[in-house]
């Protein structure tokens, strides 16, 4: 079961409320969901984000995955630096090397320069004339 966090839509026609949600990625947008954890009004002035941090935390922890807009308003709240800074970094995997090759970067080759033309005094001139 992969779990996301999400946006669930509320309020009148026109007037959108959002909750964040954890919710099955299989269940519908305004459906079933396991946990509320936040909310946010865009149409407030300025726009209101209240996000259970600890909450979040743990279900980014247990795997889940927020949505892009969910992402920039964890972002926001601070949630995913906290997440970020307590993660280890990526590691490259030498799973998909070739047997034989270095997993270090590749050095790039200097480019080539084109010959220089060598043009006589004289031939300018002739060209010039043509």
């Amino acid at each position: 079961m992969t779990v996301k966090l999400r946006l669930m839509r509320m309020g009148k026609k026109k007037q959108p409320t959002y909750r964040v949600v954890v919710a099955d990625s299989r269940s519908p947008r305004d459906g079933r969901f396991i946990e509320a954890v936040g909310t946010y009004a865009p149409r407030m002035e300025p726009s209101t984000i209240e996000i259970d941090n600890a909450r979040v935390l743990g279900w980014l922890a247990k795997g889940a995955q927020p949505t892009e807009t969910v992402r920039k308003l964890l972002v926001i709240s601070g949630a995913w630096e906290q997440f970020e800074s307590g993660r280890p970094p990526k590691q490259v995997s030498d799973r998909h090397a070739r047997p034989g090759r270095s997993t270090a970067p590749a050095k790039k080759a200097p480019a080539k320069k084109a010959p220089a033309k060598k043009v006589a005094a004289g031939d300018s001139q002739a060209e010039a004339e043509s």
